[in-house]
């Protein structure tokens, strides 16, 4: 795939880089490799400053970076907007609370007192050079939530972003720099896919995060595992979407509307399999395809589209031929199914509800990366845990009741990183975020996030002998 900027609104090439050459990778990693032996002794007071004034610079060049993400995979520009501050307010958070984060454990004296020791505490030390390989639907959240913590950890960052956001990719480098952050700290990787491996093989570099899909964590994971080395996988979702009697239908299928096509419905957290108990089934999916049917499709960068274009025309071919593949197995389209006819270029897909799912679809297997939604029907909470269980995925989950008996049911039952009730699955800088099953392991954000990438250190003082 060509580095490369290309107007999905319109299919045209903006933009083209040239990939770097092994000279340059490796001053690059030279150059991180120097900038961590230095950059790891400093003062988290320090390491705050500069990553509040990273916030600062984002917080004004958001309506310029909101411009150049939309333009390069799509997004409405309002979201592209609100992606930008949601990145500095992390930044603010992580620069707040890193210290408290990785102080010092002290376990309780009744605890290792056998262990001879007078003094014993656990110390949180960055592991290095981190390899991030990030995906193009997020193409600053998903940076920021590992670089934030990273940097705060004292670890520095190389960057392999996609292909098809090399903008954003270089603006982060340039916002870092620009923040005062040492040189080597945070660099952007303009290669393809093909240079990860030698980039993670080598010695100088300590680990890895990815987000993106199974086999492109697969690879990264088989890599880092024959270095032994560390590595955090976000990986795919098909996250359910789940509809009990004592939810408020209204409410439950206005937010099933966003839930599904936020980030014009390429989000692994965004909610795609609708499991709907049969006893509000029918107003429920009334409620829900009438709100998608409502949607403006357009110019993502016109303030009232609700929905722009598919980032790439290879992902709304791989979209339509799950619809395509449903339909002719079986399956009903209650609105979409479709191009619109209105636009001749760029890759826009109408919002789609899709009912009659059997497990003989790949959409009932396979993430949907677009706006399309599947809706079931559910005899009960039995039947309701089964269907959203029944996927090699487990990023985050949906449930709408006000049962406490439902709550707990799912609580226990559901295979997901996160089980958000009565409203939609968001990341936030405080929660972990991650999943089970093939959507990965390890944890971004919150404490768990900035403890991923350091060095556990037990800390270990001898007694003093006694005299006799």
């Amino acid at each position: 795939m060509p580095i490369a900027t290309v107007n999905p609104a319109t299919g045209e090439t903006l933009k083209t880089f040239d990939a770097l050459g092994p000279e340059e990778i490796e001053r690059r990693v030279a150059t991180a490799h120097a900038a961590f032996r230095r950059y790891r002794t400093t003062a988290f007071d320090e390491r705050a400053r500069l990553l509040n004034r990273a916030a600062g610079l984002l917080d004004r060049d958001g309506p310029d970076i909101a411009r150049t993400m939309t333009t390069e995979m799509g997004k409405p520009v309002a979201a592209a907007r609100a992606e930008a501050a949601k990145c500095a307010k992390a930044m603010r958070w992580y620069a707040t609370h890193a210290g408290e984060l990785l102080a010092d454990e002290l376990p309780a004296d009744a605890d290792v007192k056998d262990s001879g020791a007078s003094r014993v505490r656990v110390h949180y030390r960055p592991l290095g050079v981190v390899l991030a390989v990030m995906p193009w639907n997020f193409p600053l959240w998903q940076v920021v939530r590992f670089a934030a913590p990273g940097l705060m950890a004292g670890n520095v960052c190389l960057l392999k972003h996609a292909s098809n956001v090399p903008q954003t990719a270089l603006y982060l480098e340039d916002l870092f720099r620009r923040a005062g952050f040492p040189a080597g700290c945070f660099q952007t990787l303009l290669v393809g896919s093909d240079a990860v491996e030698s980039v993670l093989r080598d010695p100088r570099v300590a680990a890895a995060t990815l987000t993106g899909s199974e086999p492109a964590g697969r690879s990264v994971a088989a890599i880092a595992g024959d270095e032994v080395k560390k590595t955090v996988l976000e990986l795919g979702g098909s996250d359910p979407y789940v509809v009990m009697p004592s939810a408020d239908i209204e409410r439950a299928a206005r937010t099933a509307v966003t839930a599904r096509v936020q980030n014009n419905g390429q989000s692994c957290i965004a909610a795609k399999r609708f499991i709907v108990h049969e006893k509000v089934y029918d107003a429920f999916a009334a409620r829900f395809t009438a709100g998608m049917r409502e949607l403006t499709v357009g110019d993502p960068l016109d303030e009232s589209t609700d929905i722009g274009p598919l980032s790439t025309e290879r992902g709304r071919a791989d979209l339509e031929e799950l619809v395509e593949d449903a339909l002719r197995r079986g399956a009903t389209a209650l609105c979409g199914g479709r191009r619109p006819e209105k636009y001749e270029r760029g890759w826009y897909y109408e919002p789609t509800v899709l009912t009659g799912i059997t497990d003989a679809m790949r959409i009932h297997h396979e993430e949907a990366f677009g706006p399309v939604a599947t809706l079931y029907r559910a005899a009960g909470p039995d039947e309701a845990v089964e269907l959203a269980n029944d996927t090699p995925f487990g990023l985050s989950s949906n449930v709408w009741t006000r049962d406490e008996d439902d709550v707990r049911r799912f609580v226990r039952d559901l295979e997901a990183g996160g089980i958000f009730f009565n409203g939609m699955t968001a990341s936030h800088p405080a929660l972990p975020f991650g999943g089970v099953k093939r959507s990965g392991y390890g944890r971004e954000l919150s404490a768990h996030g900035i403890r991923e990438f350091c060095d556990i250190t037990t800390v270990w003082h001898a007694a003093e002998p006694t005299g006799d």
